[in-house]
């Protein structure tokens, strides 16, 4: 093989040879590589040459390049900057001709003519680029590439391009192009002229036409969390696809996507291919990724399957094409990485599989995808030493990639499958970047076939891993309290539901927690567990019937009775070392980690919150009493001051005394449990009040923290309904601290009642708030729709908006606004309103029915004020459970001044706004009262610096959704009518439940002063 392809290479007068010239340019340097793919990503939004010209300047053109007057990049005055960014440029191993780019796209002004000029020629060049890796966008040019792969004895398989779809519209739009293809291949293919190599084997006829199908492009709802919802619908999707295949003798593989719904997908196409109708077709076919650990398992599964099914069933074998995204996102997770770690491993992992395979031919045809000679050659072998007929082998590989391995495989006599994309550019532009990758990428095969010598290229994955060190990867947390636990800080993983074993763990806790509907729960007064003569029972707003718990009912002597033992406990709490209230942090993680399932289960019931955002609650209240603990470690040392001779100073925090945590019911565990433990770690003792939806979320939180070996009166558990308990501790004069959450209302109104009375000590209180938002996303002109739409519809309706983080505005530039809003519309028309405990429900109800009214009231009133062009009537649900459910609703042309745009919305209720220019969208963003999150969805890096320079919030996320922050990651707080800016889960957090104290010390004693070392030894 690699003599033949050796002869093979390309010409100068050849397309092939410029594009190889092309791709090197782009790998000359790190930096530009990275630009250009950004750049050839954002292409398909840029509509004009202007926009174009202004995107390749930004993109390519350093910030310390560019012009700061109408001076070209070259006349750059002083010389000495000249000089410098010359320099910088050389420093990292720019070549010349990149500089020389570089300089020629510092465009004096977008709009002139040599601005176009460039901005047309890239495109062009990007085109081009995109053209040979993509087939065509309609059946015509498909069929024209199809035809020129016949001329060469190449057959095909049909991938039509796009990513997963967001809306029932767009799976939809998606199926009826497979229908289309499915349809319309079949009668062109009967003109072809027949090509024995590809058309049959072992004198047998094989289909023509093969097309390859992704399950998430017609299932927006394909997640394993709901697996059996899933199933059901992709079957009904596909069996008529199957049924058209079948009816036009047409091939359909079923394509291996993320890692997430790779068991999800082997499960559906089991039950499928089993169905009575499709048992018997054998022109069907699945994908296995060699790169995934589970590799050889999945293969021995497929290979027992297919036994069983008995009609032969196709796998393509393939390394995978989405290493870099696996291991991001489990890496995010903190989950294990479900690929190998390095690619002699997933090397070698093909070749076992390939054995496999091969030796189970009779019941498994198998097609060989790859461009590595080595994995080819090894599976060539095999077939010839285990004598596997034509009829169950072939090659793969990839439209516009490794043509001289194809030719040498065809010459050969090998059957060689291409790996054609259809569809439009814009739909494609993802897979293009995954080729450009893979084209570009050190590891590649195809970029070493060029530089390493043949020997080198076909030594053994074993051998080769021989040679090379294992990969380095950070450990976890550790939750004991030693000496090493100022590492890093690494956040808790949340669970993941595309485990079978996760699934059901979770249904077992829901089953456990529906078994104690109704118990009686407790308040915890100075350690003894106080019943009441008044119980509080607290609903499921998913079926309001039930009673999750009877939680007793405090009066005002009980609070008194609380603040007296938490006044009391703090006198000996405060003096104990940090390290022992550090692990009892440690301790209660340890507790909450261990019981994550039944603490999740929990708020699923009592707060509604669906699956994943209940067990993240858990993650997050974990991950505060990791952090605090580690960070009441860091800030318990003494600070030495600078000192001078005969004085030494000292600058340490001391606790303030008793707390009281007026918690939300939204984030039932998490809120509470960072509010307490950041009170209890720094030596002040805590009556902690939730919110009376969340009393038994509350009360739970409570026994965990006696559990956890917290003294007697540390912690103190109170509840009641409305705001009379509240308020009566925020006026409570041994109360020193007030650390609440909720309401902008409640927050000002429990503000002006702690102020008014100072405390016993006496001193002034202090007051801790965290209230609401009227969060914004602007959405660029140039911005990724397909992420826009998924971050905006995340956050504005996951938990049914009831988050005072979340997405309830949305401004849009002109140019991306229709086509942004039909694409949101459709996907927030899609999404499943059900009871929180259905892990297929996308919205659950809201909490209670005053919120419910409400939420109905500002829907009313938007109507009013804009342009309603989604409501999704949830009626027939209140009827079925009799929960408080409302579906999405969306608003566009929203004034500004609307109430709709300035008033806090807790529920699914979104506002869409336009602006003419970043500059307006900005002020729009601004122009609110409240400042705690935003973001921009933009790939212009000049307005996403201008937009984090100038939005108005404490967080300010860019293309990612705007709610889920976690601790150390994105310490969290409001800005304006948000808060006090107290940054939750960052550095400073501790320090608002303290007070800072400085320390002075005369060392001079009768004209003697110790030195230093004596003084550090003597404390």
């Amino acid at each position: 093989m690699f003599d033949r392809i050796r002869g093979t290479q390309p010409f100068i007068w050849q397309r092939e040879w410029w594009l190889d010239r092309l791709l090197r340019l782009c790998t000359a340097d790190e930096w530009f590589k990275v630009q250009a793919f950004r750049f050839v990503d954002v292409l398909p939004m840029l509509h004009n040459d202007v926009e174009l010209a202004r995107h390749l300047r930004e993109y390519f053109v350093p910030p310390q390049q560019r012009h700061l007057s109408e001076a070209p990049w070259e006349h750059l005055d002083p010389k000495l900057e000249r000089e410098r960014a010359l320099r910088e440029l050389e420093d990292r191993g720019r070549q010349g001709r990149i500089r020389r780019l570089c300089r020629l796209l510092n465009f004096r002004r977008d709009n002139s003519l040599h601005a176009r000029l460039i901005a047309r020629l890239a495109r062009r060049s990007a085109l081009m680029l995109a053209g040979h890796f993509i087939a065509g966008s309609t059946v015509e040019e498909a069929q024209h590439a199809i035809l020129r792969l016949r001329r060469q004895h190449l057959a095909f398989t049909i991938d039509v391009l796009g990513e997963a779809a967001l809306s029932r519209a767009e799976a939809e739009a998606y199926q009826a192009t497979y229908l289309h293809l499915v349809s319309e291949l079949p009668r062109h293919a009967a003109t072809w002229k027949s090509v024995p190599l590809i058309d049959e084997a072992d004198g047998q006829p094989l289909p023509r036409v093969n097309v390859s199908v992704k399950l998430t492009s017609l299932h927006p709802g394909f997640d394993a969390i709901a697996p059996e919802a899933a199933k059901a619908r992709a079957k009904q999707v596909l069996r008529p696809l199957l049924r058209k295949a079948i009816e036009g003798g047409v091939f359909l593989h079923i394509d291996m996507e993320h890692y997430a719904i790779k068991d999800l997908t082997l499960e559906l196409c089991e039950e499928l291919f089993m169905e009575p109708e499709f048992r018997d077709w054998p022109h069907v076919g699945i994908v296995l990724q060699a790169y995934l650990k589970d590799g050889d398992r999945d293969a021995e599964r497929v290979i027992e399957y297919a036994r069983r099914r008995g009609t032969p069933l196709w796998v393509r074998l393939v390394k995978g094409a989405y290493w870099d995204s696996e291991t991001v996102w489990a890496d995010a997770a903190g989950w294990p990485w479900p690929v190998w770690e390095q690619k002699w491993q997933s090397d070698a992992c093909f070749e076992r599989m390939t054995r496999a395979l091969l030796s189970a031919w009779p019941h498994v045809r198998t097609a060989f995808a790859s461009h590595n000679v080595r994995s080819l050659a090894h599976a060539m072998a095999l077939r010839e030493l285990l004598e596997v007929p034509g009829t169950a082998f072939e090659l793969q590989m990839l439209y516009g990639m490794g043509d001289p391995i194809k030719r040498a495989a065809v010459e050969m006599g090998q059957r060689c499958r291409v790996y054609t994309p259809y569809g439009p550019l814009l739909a494609g532009m993802a897979y293009f970047i995954r080729r450009l990758l893979e084209n570009t990428a050190n590891e590649s095969f195809l970029r070493q076939a060029t530089e390493t010598p043949p020997e080198e290229l076909l030594r053994s994955p074993e051998e080769v891993g021989r040679r090379t060190p294992p990969p380095e990867r950070p450990s976890l947390i550790r939750y004991e309290f030693e000496e090493p636990i100022m590492d890093p800080f690494v956040n808790v993983p949340n669970t993941d539901f595309s485990r079978e074993d996760s699934r059901r763990r979770m249904a077992a806790a829901l089953e456990r927690a529906r078994g104690q509907l109704g118990r009686k729960m407790a308040l915890l007064i100075g350690g003894n567990r106080i019943e009441t003569r008044r119980w509080m029972p607290t609903l499921n707003p998913s079926r309001p019937a039930e009673v999750v718990a009877q939680v007793a009912s405090a009066d005002l002597q009980a609070v008194d009775r609380a603040v007296e033992a938490a006044a009391e406990a703090f006198q000996t709490w405060r003096r104990q070392p940090p390290s022992v209230r550090a692990e009892c942090l440690f301790a209660l993680a340890r507790l909450m980690e261990e019981r994550r399932f039944d603490l999740a289960a929990l708020e699923i019931l009592e707060c509604a919150k669906p699956w994943r955002e209940a067990d993240a609650d858990v993650s997050e209240a974990i991950d505060y009493c990791n952090y605090y603990a580690k960070e009441m470690v860091r800030i318990s040392t003494h600070v030495r001051m600078r000192d001078i001779p005969g004085e030494m100073n000292r600058y340490f925090y001391c606790p303030r005394g008793v707390v009281a945590v007026l918690s939300p019911w939204n984030f039932p565990l998490a809120i509470p449990a960072g509010q307490i433990a950041a009170a209890v770690v720094t030596g002040n003792t805590v009556v902690f009040k939730p919110a009376s939806p969340a009393s038994a979320c509350g009360a739970a939180l409570a026994e965990l923290c006696a559990e956890a070996g917290m003294p007697p009166g540390v912690v103190n558990f109170v509840a009641g309904p409305g705001p009379e308990l509240g308020e009566y501790l925020a006026r409570h004069p041994k109360v020193a601290t007030v650390a609440f959450t909720g309401s902008r209302d409640v927050g000002v109104r429990i503000n002006r009642l702690a102020a008014e009375v100072v405390t016993t000590r006496p001193a002034l209180k202090r007051v801790i708030l965290e209230l609401g938002g009227k969060n914004a996303i602007i959405v660029d002109s140039d911005a990724d729709l397909d992420e826009a739409v998924k971050g905006v519809i995340h956050g504005a309706f996951a938990y049914a908006g009831q988050k005072c983080s979340a997405c309830s505005r949305v401004i849009v530039l002109e140019a991306a606004h229709d086509r942004f809003l039909e694409r949101l519309v459709e996907t927030a028309r899609g999404l499943r309103v059900g009871p929180a405990d259905d892990p297929a429900t996308s919205i659950p109800p809201v909490i209670d029915r005053t919120a419910f009214e409400t939420i109905c009231r500002y829907i009313e009133i938007g109507k009013r004020e804009a342009r309603c062009v989604l409501e999704v009537d949830a009626t027939e649900l209140v009827k079925q459970f009799g929960g408080y459910y409302i579906g999405p609703v969306i608003f566009d042309d929203v004034r500004p001044e609307a109430r709709i745009a300035q008033e806090e919305i807790f529920g699914p209720v979104l506002s869409v706004l336009r602006a003419a220019s970043i500059d307006e969208a900005i002020e729009l963003f601004n122009r609110s009262d409240y400042g705690l999150t935003g973001g921009i969805f933009s790939r212009s890096p000049a307005n996403i610096q201008k937009a984090q320079a100038e939005c108005e919030c404490g967080n300010f996320y860019i293309n990612r959704k705007v709610t889920g922050s976690r601790p150390d990651l994105q310490p969290y707080g409001g800005l304006k009518m948000s808060g006090f800016g107290a940054r939750v889960g960052g550095p400073d957090y501790l320090i608002q439940f303290c007070e800072p104290r400085t320390v002075t010390e005369n060392t001079l004693r009768r004209g003697f002063a110790p030195s230093e070392e004596i003084v550090e030894a003597l404390g």
